[in-house]
């Protein structure tokens, strides 16, 4: 991650700390007093939160967490109840050793990088090539490794997509094999989409091809 920035909640002191070791000379480190700043900068830009918990702030960390934005929870042991740890989260108990936190921040930027690069934009839902879901709002839908071949080569093309092309890029046939494979999986999909989605419209097609 790039430009990485250190935003830092709950604890006024610790960035006057930090931006005075050479561990941390290539970040750039901001003090949050306003949560919802935080979460609207972190999510616009390249920002990994250190959230130091208090029994006063640590209801609003989820709030963190629900907008997928990576995070070190820094807590007491005793203030840990209750606090469910998610996915793009790692958690520090204090106290805690500097290169403890140097190591943490380096495995959370990595495992943010891998899941960043999973997902996929396609129209108003996003793919996640490696759990092979599709999600928009806060639904998803299991799919399989061949539906999810399929919607990604939506992505990289912005024209219809022909029968004989989706024949050879996801099922590796020639474009002379005489099959109901692509038919056959259209309708599937469409139906999968619409039950989880209410979306009808969801894969289109003419007379030059499939589109989305």
């Amino acid at each position: 991650m790039s430009d990485l920035t250190i935003s830092i909640i709950g604890n006024k002191i610790f960035p006057e700390i930090i931006n005075k070791i050479k561990l941390f000379s290539n970040y750039k480190i901001a003090y949050y007093d306003d949560l919802d700043l935080c979460i609207r900068d972190a999510k616009a830009n390249n920002h990994l939160v250190l959230f130091f918990a208090t029994q006063a702030n640590k209801i609003f960390f989820k709030e963190i967490q629900s907008n997928n934005i990576p995070a070190i929870l820094i807590v007491k042991p005793t203030y840990a109840k209750n606090l469910s740890i998610g996915e793009m989260t790692e958690k520090l108990n204090m106290p805690f050793r500097i290169l403890e936190l140097k190591k943490t921040i380096t495995v959370l930027v990595a495992k943010y990088e891998f899941k960043k690069n999973s997902l996929i934009q396609l129209s108003d839902y996003t793919i996640d090539k490696n759990e092979r879901k599709i999600k928009k709002d806060k639904l998803e839908l299991q799919l399989s490794e061949k539906e999810i071949d399929f919607l990604i080569l939506f992505s990289k093309r912005k024209e219809p997509i022909s029968k004989n092309l989706v024949l050879k890029k996801v099922w590796n046939y020639s474009s002379e094999t005489e099959t109901h494979t692509v038919e056959t999986h259209v309708h599937r999909l469409r139906k999968k989409i619409l039950e989880k989605f209410g979306d009808n419209n969801f894969i289109k097609n003419n007379n030059k091809g499939y589109y989305i």
